[in-house]
């Protein structure tokens, strides 16, 4: 299984297991029939369809959803920035994103990959990369647009923490910095399967580390670094339209299929258990958002219904293959309270300006539901089950990863705001903050007064 590029913890510890009692059981005389691999039409139009998805998350899903949120004359600049990114990041991918993410690494391989395939070099329409089904395979080509998108949006995501007072050049070099020495390893020790992560034998399905926990812990160290917004807390900052905040947070849910049932990397049942997952926990986390607002502030409010299905969908990424759908309705029921509870009493007890709450939603519901996936792959709680598994061990294990997930992703992304800081600056002027970045950085507005 070396050659595998991504493989589940589930199948590894499987695989293992078999092993082991192969290597117990008296030695029998059979004859092996050689598997030759095949590529299925079905999976193959899957994985288009699913890296399609997860590009409408990002461009226009997470684009509007956050642009709704911020004041009007900062519109496009959010607008620019996770366009802008995600073209940045697909170039970045193909040039040595790929090969540095889910290849052979050298003598870090635990931790970092390596350069055998910069430029995707060696790839060709005829190349493949096995599933994990034994003898069916995909093309690679469709195995790296479909990584490739992951890279593209969660760069993205970091801009909420620091959205209508960071420069656009700023942004972009800190992104570059931070997608090639933050997300690169930690996709690798996660998703390679010689991974220290993997080996360790955390389950992350569709990124609850890589991705939210990664960009959540980013965005935090962004708000405290750069300071808050002017007049925070003392001035009104009310989202401009959050009726495209629906539009975008819809489209964020629409496009989540692809991020959740593409990481199965087939069309079978694996992926219509994620799927069904990406449902209902989205559904109960949007419930969980309501029902606390409601009790809490005597109305509900459609921003925090829609914040209440982000988090769901955060909370149930790390765990849509591995567990049933009742424990993911109340995973994201439950993780939607807590998340609730950080965007409001622990930011405001605390002070930090995190504009769109990416710590307080994707950090917070990233680190419950890898926690949480430990707890509820359990057979006797609805999950999959894993071979060998223990409660306590595999929850000490999604213990680890979130760890050491938040204290690489925080330490260095404090490290580069530091370095771009010193050679570009962070922060616009006063009086460009007060006119707004539309207007400031790129010579638009957003609406016609």
């Amino acid at each position: 299984m070396k050659d595998v590029l991504k493989l589940s913890p589930f199948a590894l510890l499987a695989t293992a297991g078999i092993a082991c009692a192969q290597e117990a059981a008296p030695a029998i005389v059979e004859t092996v029939t050689e598997v030759v691999p095949t590529v299925d039409k079905g999976d193959v139009a899957w994985m288009l369809t699913a890296s399609l998805l997860v590009l409408l998350m990002t461009v226009p899903g997470l684009g509007l959803f956050y642009g709704g949120l911020v004041r009007a004359k900062n519109m496009l600049s959010v607008l620019m920035q996770t366009f802008v990114i995600s073209c940045v990041m697909m170039v970045l991918w193909v040039v040595y994103g790929y090969s540095v993410a889910l290849n052979p690494g050298g003598g870090m391989d635990a931790f970092f990959g390596g350069f055998s395939r910069l430029f995707l070099q060696g790839i060709n329409a005829d190349s493949t990369v096995a599933t994990f089904t034994d003898g069916v395979v995909i093309p690679e080509f469709v195995f790296i647009c479909f990584q490739m998108t992951f890279f593209a949006i969660t760069p993205g995501l970091i801009v909420g923490g620091f959205a209508e007072r960071m420069k656009f050049k700023a942004v972009l070099l800190f992104t570059i910095l931070w997608a090639t020495l933050v997300y690169l390893p930690i996709a690798h020790m996660v998703w390679y399967s010689d991974g220290f992560l993997f080996l360790r034998g955390a389950l992350d399905f569709a990124g609850g580390t890589v991705v939210h926990i990664n960009a959540g812990i980013a965005a935090l160290v962004g708000a405290i670094v750069i300071g808050p917004r002017i007049g925070y807390r003392k001035e009104s900052h009310t989202p401009h339209s959050l009726t495209l905040t629906m539009v975008g947070g819809s489209l964020l849910w629409v496009g989540w299929f692809g991020f959740n049932a593409g990481s199965n990397l087939e069309a079978n049942g694996g992926t219509t258990l994620a799927m069904l997952n990406t449902f209902v926990a989205t559904a109960g986390a949007a419930l969980g958002w309501l029902f606390i607002e409601w009790t809490t502030k005597g109305h509900p409010s459609l921003l925090g219904v829609v914040s209440g299905a982000i988090a769901g969908l955060v909370a149930v990424t790390p765990a849509a293959g591995f567990i049933g759908p009742v424990g993911a309705i109340v995973l994201g029921f439950l993780v939607s309270i807590v998340c609730f509870y950080f965007c409001s009493t622990v930011k405001n007890a605390l002070g930090y300006d995190d504009t769109l709450d990416v710590f307080g939603i994707h950090g917070v519901g990233g680190i419950l539901g890898s926690i949480g996936t430990g707890i509820l792959v359990s057979p006797a709680l609805g999950g999959v089950g894993i071979d060998g598994y223990e409660m306590g061990h595999q929850v000490w294990v999604q213990i680890e990863g979130v760890l050491i997930t938040l204290g690489w992703g925080g330490i260095v992304s404090f490290i580069l705001f530091k370095i771009v800081d010193l050679l570009v600056g962070l922060r616009v002027t006063s009086e460009e903050e007060h006119m707004g970045l539309d207007l400031t950085d790129h010579g638009e507005r957003a609406y016609a007064y």
